[in-house]
């Protein structure tokens, strides 16, 4: 706390005034520095014994019910931890009788936590007033304020609804994407398939699905839309219910084919600017052949029984970008004991507290050397993963990882 020199004389006195009035006066100021001083440090102990019990705070703010000690004590209590750089300048002080009239600035920097339930914005806050309290007994009994925070007040609430009006949406693109997303996962005789799917906190456009197709076939699909929020939601919605319509309704047998066709659909209905990566595969189960079309996504990998980790290339843009597209098609064999990972960019652009990401590489060589291991190949790399990032990683997107696995033939 900083006390500002006062240019004109305080206290003063008429002519042959007692010194007791004015060394009364002196510590009744110096009282409500030291008050100043707590607030400032978040020493509560100090408050309470400078606030009466009996307390009552005439200053409540906007919703604010209870005008007593503690409740006056709490409301300090709940605002620090949000906050860094706290200060309190005395302008100006002076008495009257029993009460001590403060003219202050407060200065806080909103940057370490929510207030009032808005995440940390790094804005610096300065709120100028006057206090009055009233001295008893050595005790603050009743405090009186006025100050210039009702624009602060004011532009606070409008965080608040913002805010709020954010979490609205949030919810409903996590309806979205959970109402999407497929509630079952083939079982097939011989194979493993393992998804994993956990959304950032800002919904991104992850997703997944599997189809059921003719001769006992299963189409797997992994894929991304742009962006975050409601738009990508509804955009990753609408591409997988066209894939699956395409995939089905159309019979196709061809991954390139029905990814011309939701191509086509998908660039007159886009938003501008936005584009959805997606690989798709058709496995069929019996011979385990997969064939496979890539509309600009990450590569998958397939680990092999020798030990390699080889890339799945198929060229492609990703859906929605032009018109009258083509996509390579390519098909491999799984044979027992080898598996092949689908993900989501979630993974590979993690950053570490350094900023280093996670990377291609990173996860080529962990696939290799953990995918033949017993359990399950997602579990290890999300161990791999938060081992990476370390402890209070905010995760930036979504993150699906999608294991096929052949047991035998």
């Amino acid at each position: 706390m900083d006390v500002v020199a006062n240019p004109l004389e305080k206290n003063a006195r008429c002519p042959g005034e007692e010194e007791a009035a004015v060394s009364s006066a002196e510590e009744n100021e110096a009282l409500v520095r030291r008050l100043c001083e707590a607030i400032d440090e978040g020493n509560f102990d100090a408050m309470r014994e400078l606030l009466a019990p009996d307390f009552v705070d005439h200053g409540l703010l906007p919703g604010q019910k209870d005008p007593g000690r503690e409740a006056y004590i709490q409301s300090i209590a709940e605002q620090l931890p949000a906050l860094s750089s706290h200060r309190t300048t005395i302008e100006y002080q002076a008495t009257d009788e029993d009460k001590v009239i403060t003219h202050y600035t407060s200065r806080s920097i909103h940057d370490r936590g929510p207030l009032f339930g808005i995440p940390p914005t790094g804005k610096e806050r300065a709120v100028t007033g006057i206090v009055i309290d009233r001295i008893q007994g050595g005790r603050i009994v009743e405090e009186w304020s006025v100050s210039n925070a009702a624009p602060f007040l004011e532009e606070f609430a409008q965080e608040i609804l913002e805010h709020e009006r954010v979490e609205q949406e949030l919810r409903v693109a996590r309806s979205i994407q959970q109402a999407t997303l497929p509630k079952e996962v083939p079982t097939l005789e011989n194979w493993q398939i393992n998804p994993y799917y956990q959304p950032a906190r800002e919904v991104g456009g992850d997703f997944f699905d599997f189809f059921d197709l003719e001769e006992g076939q299963v189409g797997i699909v992994v894929g991304d839309a742009t962006g975050k929020g409601v738009p990508a939601a509804l955009v990753m919605s609408t591409t997988c219910g066209m894939l699956r319509v395409a995939a089905q309704t159309l019979g196709s047998s061809s991954p390139g084919e029905v990814l011309e066709h939701v191509n086509e659909t998908l660039v007159a209905r886009i938003p501008p600017n936005m584009f959805v990566t997606c690989f798709y595969a058709i496995l069929e189960p019996k011979s385990g052949r997969l064939l496979y079309a890539n509309a600009g996504h990450d590569l998958p990998y397939l680990r092999r029984r020798s030990g390699d980790a080889e890339e799945l290339r198929a060229r492609g843009m990703p859906l929605g970008l032009m018109p009258q597209m083509g996509y390579e098609e390519k098909q491999t064999i799984l044979d027992a004991g080898e598996v092949t990972l689908l993900y989501s960019d979630g993974l590979v652009e993690a950053h570490d507290p350094k900023g280093e990401m996670f990377g291609f590489p990173r996860l080529r060589e962990l696939v290799a050397e953990h995918a033949a291991e017993e359990g399950s190949l997602g579990d290890i790399l999300l161990r791999e993963l938060y081992t990476f990032t370390g402890e209070g990683w905010e995760q930036e997107d979504d993150i699906t990882l999608l294991t096929l696995r052949c047991s035998d033939l």
